[in-house]
């Protein structure tokens, strides 16, 4: 039996910034320069290193951007006047709140206190609120990776059957309904759903987003179904995080696959600094 094709997140999302390079210049030539802003726990070292990767792509493309630092000691006062302070400043395209805050903030004020029109991530309630009721806004940035790496390949949606396996507000919920807009027939499920495996065998597309190593096996997936994986789970003794699907038993049966990592990570951020772009362009009415 062969084994799936890769869905390459990683090859596609470099070619997705290098062609941010050419809109930058032209938004540099005008006067503009895309800027990403980035409000971040400051003893994070996981989210430290996601930003710092972030903003390090953002300045191969020619963009900008700032991390402002929080702690414990920072009260939720800061944090507000911060982001109303970003949200009125020209000069800053994006703004994204780094999850997870201290845990003293409340991070959902925080999100509310942003709104839509600087969310890049696309996770603010008004964003996803604009996503359920299918108007303009920043999409996911996740999701929007996803769907951007199915369009890619040319994967065909309409009429399929998809499955996505994790409801977060970040990654399940928003994956389900991008799907629908690209005319999937959806459903939802979660780790507390009932015969799990008889849903991913009915599955064409199957999105795995419920942080659970290796959840989802081989003998889960339809033959000839697509599979993108966007957990990343630590194993003690492996050297590398692992995905919510046994990647070695459901390569041998599905058409297509996202490796871990490798696969939805790269396009997330990648799908961001597009989001930013795009809010930079919009500002000087392109």
């Amino acid at each position: 039996m062969s084994t799936a094709q890769i869905l390459d997140g990683k090859a596609l999302a470099r070619t997705i910034r290098e062609s941010l390079k050419s809109r930058v210049e032209a938004l540099r030539s005008k006067g503009v320069v895309p800027r990403l802003d980035v409000v971040v726990a400051a003893q994070d070292p996981a989210s430290l290193a996601y930003v710092r990767m972030k903003h390090r792509w953002a300045a191969e493309a020619g963009m900008i951007g700032e991390s402002w630092m929080v702690d414990e000691n920072t009260p939720q006062s800061y944090v507000i006047d911060k982001i109303n302070e970003l949200n009125e400043a020209p000069e800053v395209h994006g703004v994204l709140v780094q999850h997870p805050l201290p845990k003293h903030l409340d991070e959902d004020a925080a999100l509310l206190a942003l709104g839509a029109a600087k969310d890049v991530d696309g996770i603010t309630p008004d964003s996803l609120g604009r996503l359920t009721a299918g108007l303009p806004g920043f999409r996911c940035a996740t999701p929007l990776g996803i769907i951007r790496l199915l369009e890619h390949h040319k994967i065909e949606t309409q009429g399929k059957n998809a499955l996505v396996i994790g409801r977060s507000n970040i990654l399940g919920k928003p994956a389900a309904l991008m799907l629908l807009e690209k005319n999937c027939t959806v459903t939802i499920a979660h780790r507390h759903t009932r015969d799990l495996a008889d849903l991913c065998r009915q599955a064409d597309i199957l999105v795995a987003a419920v942080g659970k190593a290796e959840m989802v096996k081989g003998d889960w997936i339809k033959p000839g179904a697509v599979i993108v994986d966007a957990g990343y789970n630590k194993v003690e003794g492996r050297t590398h995080d692992v995905g919510d699907v046994d990647f070695e038993a459901a390569s041998q049966v599905a058409s297509w696959i996202t490796p871990v990592p490798g696969g939805v990570g790269p396009m997330t951020v990648a799908s961001l600094l597009a989001n930013c772009v795009d809010a930079a362009e919009a500002q000087v009415g392109e």
